[in-house]
């Protein structure tokens, strides 16, 4: 197999086309192509158009691409990127594929028609040596196979992509009897790296491994909500982040899939799995197939299990109840087990209080669990041939917080077979003979392997470090409450970040200063990032309140100095400092970020100075940094500083958030030679390579004694534009008030233009405005409302 860099997708439905978005996202060529149409629309006719024409010989094709830039969530990193797909169709542009490396069917889920497809245009345009793949959610690869020639066959195989592709990390691998295992282990390796996906390798299945379990679970839930007499709301609050698994649950998780897909899968299941001993479990009852007659399919419907209804000062939430067929208002219930779990941060210990509680909502939770992970444990090695594949596949597929082989050990494989036995479960021999299914020693991570009743080291990714390996093998070198140092080898040392929601509060900025000396003084090179569920979500505001309700601003102002200082340790350390943030890095985060010397941010990366949310401006040193870009940008190209201080200035006032790592650049995050990382494994390892490219010729900076002020004609410039906003409706008068004082700070104070003004003078600027703000009323409503309700206010 020789590398990808031009791909075709046939088939432009919703499926098709995200797919083809994604790799355009990769920087991959795409040839999207799709039937013709039977004749021109009526528009078409009116226009003179036959159906000789491409432009109605490619109108499906087209279509596909053209609703790519309407949907939401977007599935471009940026819009641009649509310029990487042609489109075509199957009549007129088969002969193309021969221009391709990578060829993927995304038609409609029937045997035959792909079988045809294949047989008749694919087999005989394909290019040789070129990979041909089927995104089948559990159609037969093998049967498949037997359409295609033997030179095609060996590069055939099942790349089962899980909706939508840009956000859902899943990638099930399937091999036929015929691929070349070379061909597969490539195809994983360029997938996992260059689109950014977790890989499983799957059997030859009906709907393969992640639907086989994930709608197994779902369907359990609605048998024991029926048996128990409960409601969807009530299911949804047990079946989500209180037992390991996503705040979609159960219900939110089918309305978002489409109730009409969930059923196909479980129809599939039904028909195809005769010999499986839960097959009637599969049968969904009529209450869901008359929701799916009626219309009732989920998000795509904007109603299913759940609706939004929206009044004149809020929505109100209403769900369906199964046994009248109307839609209730919601209740939002309350269980004793599960409130308990929400002060857990740990999702096994969060689990194993719900499953021993004693209320209604645990036996819920256990009997869901019970059936669950009895079931999967069976499915070995039927649709995989070990639990890590299985596990991963539920994390990265149905964003499980724990596979069910990780929830086991959680809950305790022998309480869980004892308390199974007496439900009179019928519990697997090989079940009882397993004591944990994984364990951790000698500085690598097993797993326990059925086939072969042993321990197996699980596999390691080339280039993957796992912070919590190397901290649990001697490697963490410096640690407190909020943050930990970490031995990445070769002279290389790691910031960690690990609070709640990894605020960044005292702990965390006295750990900087730490690693940072212990890099000057040991290594070359310092990365900042950490393996959370995010980067950072911005300062600690509950000491920020308490500090305001004390009237302690002399406090205050003291713990943002101390807050910029540790930015400008980063900034001017005598060795490189790299950023490797992922998924929310909000504020101080942010600003983290802004003051390394490079960035290496994960594609889905959305960051943004937000403070004017929460009725404040950024003081980590962010206006400043803004300010100094704009400025800075201004000198080289010898312009006039207005545009750049007023997009600088907008990127703060407006809180804009990247909706991926690739408009960080558009933002003036991102510098050149700054590179994002596809691949969620491989961040941390790509920032320590940059490290050390950096270390080869490092020039430590030092603070910035010369800069020319914008000054405040261009300051007055911004304020009557804010003004304009206020009396058209479109910001409040504290909005226009928290305006005014961003422009006064980012443009340099009350000085003419011009003024030399060094970056301690911005940051003092940045400072003082932050305490000032902080005396504010409705600053603190806006702080008190974040905190409650996670949700910004515009008073």
């Amino acid at each position: 197999m020789k590398q990808i860099n031009k791909a075709a997708v046939l088939g432009s439905g919703v499926m098709g086309a995200t797919i083809a978005a994604h790799l355009a996202n990769a920087g991959i060529q795409v040839l999207l192509l799709d039937i013709v149409p039977r004749e021109p629309s009526d528009a078409e006719t009116a226009a003179g158009l036959t159906l000789a024409d491409r432009a109605v010989r490619n109108r499906i094709a087209q279509a596909g691409l053209d609703g790519l830039l309407k949907m939401k969530p977007a599935p471009f990193f940026i819009p641009g990127y649509a310029s990487y797909i042609e489109v075509g169709n199957f009549e007129d542009d088969m002969a193309r594929l021969k221009e391709c490396d990578w060829v993927i069917e995304v038609v409609i889920e029937n045997m035959e028609i792909k079988k045809k497809l294949f047989s008749e245009k694919v087999a005989p345009n394909m290019k040789d040596g070129a990979v041909l793949s089927t995104n089948t959610s559990g159609l037969s690869v093998n049967e498949m196979a037997e359409s295609l020639p033997d030179n095609i066959r060996k590069n055939f195989l099942v790349t089962h992509f899980f909706n939508p592709p840009r956000y859902m990390r899943l990638l099930e691998i399937v091999s036929c009897r015929y691929t070349d295992p070379a061909v597969a282990e490539k195809m994983a390796a360029f997938i996992g790296k260059r689109l950014g996906k977790g890989i499983v390798y799957a059997k030859d299945t009906p709907n393969f491994i992640a639907n086989r379990i994930g709608v197994y679970a779902i369907c359990n839930c609605v048998r024991n909500m029926m048996a128990m007499e409960m409601t969807v709301e009530e299911v949804d609050k047990i079946a989500g982040p209180a037992t390991a698994r996503p705040k979609s649950a159960a219900f939110r998780t089918a309305d978002l899939v489409g109730i009409d897909t969930l059923q196909h899968v479980a129809n599939n299941s039904y028909e195809l799995l005769v010999n499986d001993e839960e097959r009637e479990l599969f049968r969904f009852p009529d209450f869901i197939r008359e929701m799916v007659g009626k219309g009732l399919l989920g998000n795509k419907s904007k109603q299913g299990f759940f609706k939004k209804a929206k009044g004149e000062k809020c929505s109100t939430i209403f769900f369906y109840d199964y046994k009248s067929g109307e839609y209730v208002e919601a209740q939002n219930p309350k269980f004793a087990s599960v409130e308990a779990a929400k002060s857990i941060d740990d999702p096994a210990k969060r689990l194993q209080a719900v499953i021993t509680g004693t209320d209604k909502a645990a036996q819920f939770a256990w009997k869901n669990m019970r059936d669950t992970l009895i079931y999967t444990f069976n499915r070995i090695p039927e649709i995989a041939d070990d639990i890590v594949n299985i596990d991963n596949a539920m994390k990265w597929g149905f964003n499980w917080e724990l596979g069910p082989f990780e929830m086991l050990d959680a809950i305790g494989v022998g309480y869980f077979v004892e308390r199974a036995e007496k439900d009179g479960a019928p519990v697997p021999a090989g079940l009882k003979a397993v004591e944990q299914f994984y364990k951790f020693a000698d500085g690598k991570n097993y797993y326990y392997s059925l086939a072969d009743k042993s321990y197996r080291e699980i596999a390691r990714k080339a280039g993957h470090v796992n912070l919590s390996v190397l901290k649990r093998s001697g490697g963490m070198v410096e640690k407190n409450s909020g943050a930990s140092v970490v031995d990445l080898g070769d002279g290389v040392f790691c910031l960690e970040f690990h609070t709640k929601m990894n605020a960044i509060g005292n702990e965390i900025l006295s750990m900087v200063h730490k690693g940072i000396k212990r890099s000057e003084e040991e290594g070359v090179g310092l990365v900042i990032a950490n393996e959370g569920g995010l980067f950072s979500a911005g300062a600690n505001l509950m000491l920020l309140v308490m500090g305001i309700a004390e009237g302690a601003y002399d406090e205050i102002a003291m713990t943002v100095k101390n807050f910029q200082k540790a930015m400008m340790a980063i900034k001017y350390s005598k060795i490189p400092v790299v950023a490797a943030p992922h998924n929310l890095t909000m504020g101080g985060g942010c600003e983290t970020c802004l003051h390394a010397d490079a960035m290496n941010p994960y594609a889905e990366t959305y960051m943004g100075l937000v403070e004017i949310g929460v009725g404040l401006l950024p003081a980590g040193g962010g206006t400043k940094e803004m300010a100094i870009r704009a400025i800075k940008l201004a000198e080289e190209y010898d312009m006039d500083p207005t545009p750049f201080i007023f997009k600088n200035f907008m990127n703060i006032a407006m809180a804009k958030v990247s909706m991926s790592a690739a408009e960080l650049n558009q933002m003036g995050f991102m510098r050149q030679g700054d590179a994002v990382a596809m691949d969620m494994d491989t961040r941390i390892f790509d920032a320590k390579l940059k490290v050390i490219a950096l270390a080869a010729n490092y020039r430590p900076g030092r603070p910035l004694i010369d800069l020319k002020a914008p000054g405040r004609g261009i300051a007055a410039s911004i304020k009557s534009q804010l003004w304009n906003m206020r009396m058209g409706g479109f910001i409040s008068e504290y909005d226009e008030f928290l305006g005014k004082t961003i422009a006064d700070v980012i443009t340099g104070g009350d000085v003419p233009a011009g003024t030399l003004i060094t970056e301690d003078y911005l940051l003092e600027l940045e400072r003082e405005a932050f305490v000032r703000l902080c005396g504010q009323k409705k600053t603190l409503d806006r702080i008190q409302n974040m905190l409650k309700k996670g949700k910004t206010l515009r008073n």
